[in-house]
């Protein structure tokens, strides 16, 4: 469910290139990295260099959320969202840190995000009918 947010709604006017519900699928995708890799902050607990998760593991962790929340329309909705390469998880990263709503270390830049996958491919070739409820 979509909740608006006047400071997103702000990026996505400056820079139109993605949807509203790319950045919101961003903050997802990094609370199920961070969760994934074992960083996730305690509800009480500031966020701190132990939860930093890499542009390179973020695009991995949102390309696993997305098969998993939207399947084989993955790509799709990706495409509808303005997401048609790895880096532009970078450039929503970096907006979101522009606008004071991420944050990030001295080591963190736009490049971290370039060429990490081949969106296509992954959100193609990852998805897989499961058959078996138990998995």
């Amino acid at each position: 469910m979509t909740m608006f947010h006047p400071k997103l709604a702000e990026l996505v006017r400056r820079d139109p290139r993605y949807a509203y519900e790319a950045y919101e699928f961003v903050f997802a995708a990094l609370a199920h990295t961070q969760k994934m890799l074992g960083r996730a902050p305690r509800e009480e607990a500031e966020p701190s260099d132990e939860h930093h998760v890499s542009g390179a593991e973020l695009v991995r962790g949102a390309c696993e959320l997305a098969l998993h929340e939207f399947g084989m329309m993955a790509p799709t909705v990706f495409k509808q969202w303005g997401i048609t390469q790895s880096d532009d998880f970078g450039e929503i990263v970096f907006n979101l840190i522009e606008g004071n709503l991420m944050s990030k270390t001295n080591k963190d830049s736009k490049a971290d995000f370039q060429g990490v996958v081949n969106l296509d491919i992954v959100l193609k070739e990852g998805f897989a009918i499961r058959l078996d409820e138990s998995e």
